[in-house]
């Protein structure tokens, strides 16, 4: 699975305190799914509880948008394994962020979380945002 270590997290005594899951698979599989399910007459319960995908065009906007940075920029020029507690963290903070996003949407639309979930987020947002802005930088 989709799931890594980050040590500020552990909690001695309390086995896998310290692991974060994504789902990154599972949830673009099942986000994939949604409009050719529903436009086959079933309906989906519950797709406002879905999170965000922690992936590079979100956590990306968020970058080149400069809602979050490194501490040390030489990291910018460094590549990062997966696994890294700084690929980790920034997986983890896209999802806390994007869901921010998400609420103030909501608030400025005055929508329903169920009438405005996550996925549609991603699609006419973050997704698109963060491809405009990828596109501009580099």
């Amino acid at each position: 699975g989709d799931v890594w270590c980050y040590s500020s997290l552990k909690q001695i005594g309390v086995p896998a305190s310290d692991m974060v899951p994504f789902h990154k698979l599972s949830q673009w599989l099942m986000m994939s799914l949604i409009e050719p399910l529903e436009m086959l007459g079933l309906t989906l319960k519950d797709k406002h509880l879905m999170t965000a995908l922690a992936e590079y065009r979100n956590g990306g906007l968020f970058v080149d948008a400069g809602v979050l940075s490194l501490k040390d920029k030489v990291g910018y020029e460094l590549q990062h394994p997966v696994g890294s507690e700084l690929v980790v963290e920034w997986r983890a903070l896209t999802i806390v962020l994007v869901d921010m996003v998400a609420e103030q949407i909501r608030k400025e639309l005055n929508l329903k979380e169920e009438d405005f979930s996550i996925p549609k987020v991603l699609q006419g947002g973050t997704w698109s945002a963060g491809r405009i802005i990828a596109k501009q930088k580099r």
